[in-house]
């Protein structure tokens, strides 16, 4: 449930320590938008510390939660590749701390550093072969199932995450999440 990639990020902090000008640290209060849908950035971001929240707005202003990013994960990266807008918004669920990096030390790196482009390539593997069983699986059993999951894969979320941000994530509405709590306890 929630997203981490360790390997990147001790990768990240190694190229970190032989390129300081690279990357620039970022601090974020909880609530804040670290990444906007629909406009254009000229950076991208690796996660050091923290849980983000990656969603989709659609234009009725119902969010969609695609996933929850912790440490090692990076964000921005489609962009670079497709020149398109942001497709998502990052928001801050706790304090976050973040490596920004611009599209043209990432180019950089993945140009000249084969095990960052390896990594990177592993990342995004990653996140996809992650989304379609998640979709998969929400779409094909109850909330009660999905929620069983959730507390398998992660035991402490309603600690960690709002009721509504739990919702978004299902693709449920909130009275929906809390008559299927109901039912489980």
């Amino acid at each position: 449930m929630i997203r981490t990639d360790i390997d990147f990020l001790e990768y990240v902090e190694k190229i970190n320590e032989r390129h300081p000008d690279f990357f620039q640290k970022e601090k974020h209060p909880p609530k804040s938008i670290i990444l906007q849908q629909n406009k254009r950035y000229h950076h991208l971001y690796v996660i050091k510390k923290g849980i983000t929240k990656c969603y989709l707005s659609d234009e009725n202003g119902k969010d969609f939660i695609q996933e929850f990013l912790s440490e090692g994960m990076e964000f921005g990266e489609l962009e670079i590749f497709s020149g398109n807008l942001s497709y998502c918004s990052i928001e801050a669920i706790d304090y976050v701390e973040v490596y920004r990096i611009s599209h043209i030390h990432y180019t950089t790196l993945l140009d000249n550093d084969p095990i960052f482009n390896r990594l990177v390539i592993k990342s995004m593997a990653n996140k996809i072969g992650f989304k379609a069983p998640r979709h998969s699986f929400q779409q094909s059993y109850s909330i009660e199932a999905n929620l069983i999951r959730l507390k398998e894969l992660c035991p402490n979320f309603e600690n960690i995450f709002t009721k509504n941000d739990i919702s978004n994530y299902l693709g449920i509405t909130v009275r929906s999440l809390n008559r299927a709590l109901k039912n489980i306890s």
